[in-house]
This record gives structure tokens, sequence and C-alpha cells, in this order.
């Protein structure tokens, strides 16, 4: 019987085993693909096949993560305000998703701020006040969630930035918040291998506002 017992978890751990090499190899696939999209379809090719493996991984977050990612991508390319809006819809939606996986994890709710921040460029006379202080409050929390993550302090560094220059005041507080991001981006470490490791250009292309 305890052979048979043995046996069994054996089968078990081998099994998981190859259903994560699957998981990683293909997820590997469709993130690359998402950061070397440059056309719509591009992006949308690789968003619905990152959507069929959520599908098929109902306890994997990083799916939905780079779902959303890709559609915000297409948000930053579309000029038209409704069909903006649309690809931020389906962003959010994804975030969501993956909150309801790992609600505590702080890349996602990074993105979930990236989205915010990308609404107020639909017009930012109506929407300035409602969404960079949503998206500030939600980079806060990413940040509280893992204080080592880039992506949310140099997220926060651009929506303190954009703040100081409306309100003509001092961008201190939002370069040291850069120098920060760009300290993270250098030293950051993750065990996971399908972790986030964009952003980094975003850093860079502050940095000649601070000197």
């Amino acid at each position: 019987m305890k052979t048979i017992k043995l046996f069994f978890l054996m089968f078990i751990s081998v099994t998981s085993w190859a259903n994560d090499e699957k998981y990683y190899e293909q997820m590997g696939k469709q993130i690359q693909a998402v950061y070397a999209a440059q056309t719509m379809d591009e992006f949308q090719s690789a968003i619905n096949a990152l959507d069929r493996i959520a599908g098929a991984e109902k306890t994997k977050w990083e799916p939905y993560y780079y779902s959303a990612f890709g559609s915000v991508m297409m948000a930053t390319r579309e000029k038209e305000a409704s069909k903006k809006d649309g690809y931020l819809d389906q962003a959010l939606a994804a975030v969501e998703k993956g909150k309801a996986i790992a609600s505590n994890e702080s890349e996602l709710v990074a993105m979930e701020g990236f989205v915010h921040m990308i609404r107020v460029t639909v017009d930012p006379a109506s929407r300035g006040a409602q969404y960079s202080g949503l998206a500030m409050q939600t980079f806060g929390k990413a940040i509280a969630l893992n204080p080592e993550n880039p992506r949310a302090l140099v997220f926060m560094a651009q929506m303190q930035y954009g703040t100081a220059q409306f309100l003509k005041s001092s961008t201190t507080e939002a370069c040291a918040t850069l120098s920060k991001a760009i300290e993270k981006f250098t030293s950051f470490k993750s065990d996971n291998p399908l972790a986030p490791r964009w952003g980094n250009s975003m850093a860079d292309g502050m940095r000649e506002q601070c000197k």
C-alpha cells in the first residue's frame, strides 16, 4: 500500500513539473511577443494567446498581467478616445481577474495604477483630478506591498513629476522617487522567471528631466 501511495505521489509530482514546464514555455513565448509587438494586430494576437493560457491555468496571475500590459500598450497607440478607453477597460478587467488570484501582488496593483495613469491622457482637462489621484493612491499601495518594485516607483515618479509641473512646484520629490526606481531596476531580482522586467527605459527617459 505504501509503495502504491509513493508511486502516486511521484506521478503527481512529475505531472505537475511537466505542466509547469509547458506553462513557462508558453508564457515565455507570449511575453516576448507582447514586448516585440509593433502593430495592433500583433498586440491583439499575443493578448488572445495569453487569455487562452489564463483560461487553462486557473491559479496563475501572470497571463492576466501580460494581457493587461498588452492592452495598455494598445491604448497608448490609439488616437480615438473611445477606442483608447475600450483598451483600458480590457486591461483593467484582466487586472481584476489577476487580483482575484493574487490580490496582494504588487505588479498587478502597479499595472492597475498604470491603467488609471493612461486614462488621464484620454482627456486631461476633465479626468486629471480624478484619475491622477487614483493612480497615485494605487501606486502607493503597490509600493507598500513591495518596496523593491521598480515599476511602481517609476510610475509614481512620473505622476509626482507631472503634478509638480502642473502646480508649478518643486520636482524634488519626484526626482528622489526616480532615483529609488533606478536603484531598484539595477538590483531587481525575482524567483519568478515570469516576473516583469520592463520599465527601465521609462526611468532612463525621466533621468534627463531630473538633471
